[in-house]
């Protein structure tokens, strides 16, 4: 599933094709993707002009001049491509080539600019759905996300007081959408690597009694920072179907520490990668050096 690095390095490549233009033709060549598409999808996009691409969590938000948002979401496979005015795809310095069946084209925004934007899903986990800005606060998919990451409001004393109390390890909170918005397994392991703290740690020790923020909690938050600016500057992981909306694969893995690095040394220590499962996913970390 991508994470937030993905869903930001999509966005920043939607951003010059979709902002600020006009959805000339919207056109929706099945009826579902992971939920059915409401029935007056298509109606409610087309003439419409993008105001603002935003994101929230791994959520993508394409705010309309008609007073509705766009709530988009990859799934497992999904993935955006742009195809220029002139009819080529946008080249990248680590191009690999796409699935050359169309099939799995599911919807497409013809833009004003000439531009088309094409989301293509085989698995089809991804979702797309209109609904008013109004009703954002109360958007199911959206209602009760915790802060996001790489906001301002985000820092040790947030966390500390959101994981106070807690008795489930600490790489179960930070999964916790409601704890932080965004994060995902790959992530969370990178981020408790470079922090020095171990997943099995009890969420709790992140705060005092008081829930004032301890140094585990200054330490992961700095961490959490760090991983995540720099996972988007590289494009993010681009783990199995993810892709940018260049074609290319973003090269973060080949940053990893820790994930999908089991039985290496440790870059740190020199102390082995282990890898166990834990909330029915796989952690990896360094026991010699994560506490």
């Amino acid at each position: 599933m991508p994470e937030l690095p993905e869903v930001e390095t999509v966005r920043r490549g939607l951003q010059p094709a979709m902002e600020g233009f006009r959805i000339d033709r919207a056109v929706a060549h099945r009826e579902n993707l992971r939920f059915p598409l409401q029935k007056d999808f298509v109606a409610r996009l087309t003439g419409q002009t993008v105001t603002g691409l935003g994101r929230r969590a791994k959520y993508l938000l394409a705010d309309l001049s008609s007073g509705d948002v766009l709530l988009m979401h990859l799934g497992m496979s999904g993935s955006f491509r742009v195809v220029e005015a002139d009819g080529e795809t946008r080249p990248g310095e680590f191009h690999y080539p796409r699935s050359e069946d169309r099939t799995h084209d599911h919807v497409v925004f013809e833009m004003a600019s000439g531009a088309r934007v094409v989301f293509n899903d085989p698995r089809r986990f991804g979702f797309m759905k209109v609904f008013p800005r109004s009703e954002i606060e109360t958007e199911p998919h959206l209602k009760g996300l915790g802060p996001e990451p790489l906001g301002n409001a985000f820092d040790a004393s947030l966390l500390a007081k959101a994981c106070a109390g807690k008795q489930t390890s600490l790489k179960a909170a930070l999964l916790d959408q409601r704890v932080v918005a965004g994060l995902g397994n790959i992530y969370v392991c990178e981020a408790l690597f470079r922090a020095h703290l171990s997943p099995k740690r009890k969420a709790s020790t992140l705060a005092n009694r008081k829930d004032e923020p301890t140094d585990h909690a200054v330490r992961l938050t700095e961490a959490i920072r760090e991983v995540l600016g720099e996972a988007i500057k590289a494009g993010g992981s681009s783990l199995r179907d993810h892709r940018q909306t260049s074609g290319e694969l973003g090269y973060f893995q080949h940053a990893f520490k820790v994930y999908d690095r089991e039985g290496e040394p440790c870059p740190t220590c020199g102390g082995t990668v282990q890898r166990f499962v834990q909330n029915g996913r796989s952690t990896f970390w360094c026991p010699k050096c994560q506490k």
